[in-house]
């Protein structure tokens, strides 16, 4: 078989071709006017600036609001409570995973140095297997703590806020609780662990304890999953029993995993609702089981 020999000219031929497209792209653009290529300087510098920008005052608001949850947390007094309790719709079946947490302790929050720094302070949020134990705030709509702090500063990073339509002392069907899911784990951030199985593999994990001035509650997770933007799972109140099971069976059918209690439309539900990312939400629900009055 006779082997090709190379033609030692093509290396040149390239190499002038190569030549010829620089020189020509080079002329094609000194025709560019000065006043165009000064528009292209000025929309680089001003995308440079505007992303350090945007870095600037993501750092700026984590630290902030880190400092706020370190000061909020240090200053916060937090006890155990285990008496005067109220078991709430107690299933029948006492195999249900309820049976596992109604000895639990509550937990009780002094709120005296949170309404002074927010007066709309409603609640003192704690979720097991999660960074979430914070004060819960209210607004006059659902988007004023989007981008204000707990002492009402601006902030990017928001705070977690109570759905302006529930009310913490006459609880809705559904109580909404929202937060951002910030990357560096803090708000609702650290709330994204609700769907990994190590979470899920730890069954202290499934329950939120929610203290207010007026009582303390402790609640039991019984579906969590992601899902596309919507706004079904935001319901606060039901038209009929119909509905309300609706509901509720949905809500079970969605879960990825399985938490082995039953939950009907007697029980009190609680919704958490953050962002994965911008088309994904993250949700649990909860129901109530014990209550205390303070």
């Amino acid at each position: 078989m006779k082997k090709k020999k190379m033609n030692k000219k093509e290396p040149q031929k390239k190499k002038k071709l190569h030549l010829k497209l620089f020189i020509k792209l080079k002329k094609q653009m000194q025709k560019i006017p000065l006043k165009v290529w000064i528009v292209i300087l000025i929309i680089c510098v001003g995308g440079l600036s505007f992303s350090g920008y945007k870095f600037y005052s993501w750092r700026k608001d984590n630290i902030a609001a880190k400092n706020l949850m370190e000061a909020t947390e240090n200053n916060t007094p937090v006890e155990e409570v285990v008496e005067d309790t109220e078991l709430v719709n107690p299933p029948e079946n006492k195999q249900d995973m309820y049976y596992s947490f109604v000895d639990l302790p509550l937990m009780s929050v002094d709120f005296d140095e949170l309404l002074k720094t927010n007066k709309n302070t409603k609640a003192f949020l704690k979720v097991n297997g999660t960074n979430v134990n914070y004060p819960v705030v209210q607004a006059t709509d659902n988007k004023y703590y989007l981008t204000h702090a707990f002492d009402n500063s601006k902030n990017g990073g928001g705070w977690v806020f109570l759905d302006y339509r529930n009310n913490m002392d006459n609880l809705s069907d559904n109580t909404i609780i929202y937060g951002h899911g910030r990357k560096n784990g803090t708000i609702f951030g650290s709330l994204k662990k609700i769907v990994d199985s190590s979470w899920y593999e730890n069954s202290s994990n499934y329950t939120i304890y929610i203290s207010t001035p007026k009582e303390n509650t402790l609640w039991q997770v019984f579906s969590v999953y992601k899902i596309p933007n919507e706004t079904y799972y935001l319901i606060s109140k039901f038209g009929s029993e119909e509905s309300h099971q609706k509901f509720i069976n949905i809500m079970l059918d969605r879960s990825i995993h399985n938490f082995n209690t039953q939950v009907t439309t007697k029980d009190k539900i609680l919704t958490l609702s953050t962002c994965w990312n911008h088309d994904v939400k993250v949700v649990l629900h909860a129901k109530l089981i014990k209550r205390q009055v303070r």
